[in-house]
């Protein structure tokens, strides 16, 4: 099966930093197929027969923090739900190529719980505007992400859930990049 792997906090101002070629090794010496990464932010297409997401995420937790002695939270998606991703954007109307790196989503470990979702919502700015639908995070900032104040940080302390974020274009980007080694 084709994964989509997304690695929170690596090569991000010089910490944690990891090759994408030593990344892409520890994949293959862990027994995964057809490993392509993407970008430098740890973004990595495999193939595996195993189906527990959960055993996945923590292999290759495990393998990334026995060879660089930091830990890495991983989350996946599989080629499907990266579709649905890709399908579900509350935003369509706004997409375009200028607002490419405009519209995020977030990456959430678990779905948050209801009270959580309305303790983050008080963080919206009057630019942007933040929908959650199960395991993401769609969120619009018209000033950019960087002025934003719903950084990662604040989103998993707010939710207490792991979660990292990826630009529209990062997202349609991996989804092509598994549609090409789904065939």
């Amino acid at each position: 099966m084709k994964y989509i792997s997304l690695l929170r906090g690596i090569n991000v101002g010089g910490h944690n930093k990891i090759l994408m070629a030593q990344l892409k090794a520890l994949y293959e010496n862990n027994g995964f197929k057809n490993v392509v990464s993407y970008i430098q932010s740890g973004n990595v297409l495999f193939d595996s027969s195993e189906r527990n997401i959960d055993n996945l995420c923590k292999k290759i937790e495990d393998a990334i923090e026995l060879k660089y002695a930091f830990h890495v939270p991983v989350d996946i998606r599989t080629h499907q739900e990266m579709k649905n991703i890709l399908d579900n954007s509350p935003y369509k109307k706004i997409l375009s190529e200028e607002h490419g790196s405009k519209i995020l989503v977030v990456f959430l470990k678990s779905e948050p719980s209801r009270e959580n979702r309305e303790e983050l919502l008080k963080y919206v700015g009057d630019s942007e505007q933040l929908s959650v639908h199960k395991k993401e995070i769609y969120l619009y900032c018209s000033e950019g992400y960087g002025k934003s104040k719903l950084t990662n940080t604040l989103i998993e302390k707010k939710l207490r859930i792991s979660a990292t974020a990826r630009n529209w274009k990062s997202v349609k980007k991996l989804y092509e990049l598994s549609q090409v080694q789904v065939k």
